[in-house]
């Protein structure tokens, strides 16, 4: 990572949470096989067979449990930010790594994905460009990673409580990238093909407390470095908590919303389909569209 990146993100401290996560993970892990299931059924469109991948995120198995009985994949090691939350050591290779740092060769995996942590980086477009440069030619990546719209009235909770209470308010819920910003990143890091889209995930909790514990039992703790040292005020909590369940009340319950962005992209190969050069079109669009042609003036 370039030393002129800002650190936005405290890496040891989510590396802790993840930890204190992993042993009752599977309590509260239904985004997380949500998007499994979403990543193994778009990998499936794919025909050809992909001798080794990394899988960057294991959450205790559940991209590679999805997965199973599919004959896409010769080989997969999952890695991950901390050794509590790879699966058991006989049922899988596992890798502790941080992304920001990939230890792979050049060129030398067919398939990488991420379904999940991408948005914990500091530096995105340098682990992307990693990503690439680890993947062999025609190599694809699959990742899934929030949007700018996730949580965004739970956010707006703890600002305005915070400003009520205290005069001002300190960042509690991450920032998101918004969609077309990562496509846009996508091409930047050398993707051909890429593509993004989004899934947005609603979920109904009968107390807004209950999401606060999922995002706890995910290990989705605040770990942004400009976050508040000191505890956060207990009338502050209740207070945002409040305008959280009035905002969002839905047939009696908090409804809470998560937007998933899915990326792709292939590293560069001469098999790949290529935009054809101006002019060179052997059919009218006007044709097509079975319409007239309107010429415009010079």
């Amino acid at each position: 990572m370039s030393s002129d990146v800002p650190i936005i993100f405290d890496r040891q401290r989510l590396a802790a949470n993840r930890t204190r996560a992993a042993a009752n993970f599977a309590q509260h892990d239904f985004l997380h096989r949500h998007i499994a299931a979403d990543m193994a059924e778009r990998l499936s469109v794919q025909t050809r067979i992909f001798d080794r991948a990394v899988i960057l995120g294991s959450n205790q198995g559940l991209l590679r449990a999805a997965l199973s009985g599919r004959s896409q994949i010769q080989f997969i090691v999952e890695a991950e930010l901390t050794a509590a939350l790879l699966p058991p050591a006989s049922n899988a290779a596992g890798l502790v790594l941080d992304e920001e740092q990939l230890p792979f060769a050049d060129a030398s995996l067919d398939l990488i994905m991420s379904p999940w942590g991408l948005h914990h980086v500091n530096d995105l477009p340098g682990t992307l460009v990693q990503i690439k440069r680890a993947l062999k030619p025609d190599g694809l990546f699959l990742a899934a990673l929030p949007g700018s719209q996730t949580l965004t009235p739970l956010r707006q909770a703890f600002v305005q409580a915070e400003t009520e209470i205290c005069g001002g308010a300190a960042p509690h819920i991450h920032p998101f990238a918004d969609l077309r910003d990562l496509g846009g990143l996508l091409q930047r890091a050398g993707f051909a093909l890429p593509v993004a889209d989004a899934d947005m995930v609603r979920v109904r909790y009968g107390s807004p407390f209950s999401l606060l514990a999922d995002l706890r039992g995910m290990g989705e703790n605040n770990i942004l470095t400009q976050r508040a040292k000191q505890p956060l005020r207990r009338d502050v909590l209740m207070r945002a908590m409040e305008i959280f369940a009035q905002d969002t009340a839905q047939d009696g319950k908090s409804l809470a919303e998560f937007e998933i962005c899915y990326l792709a992209g292939w590293v560069p190969h001469e098999s790949q389909q290529q935009p054809l050069r101006p002019g060179t079109a052997r059919t009218r669009l006007a044709d097509a569209l079975g319409t007239t042609e309107t010429k415009l003036k010079d």
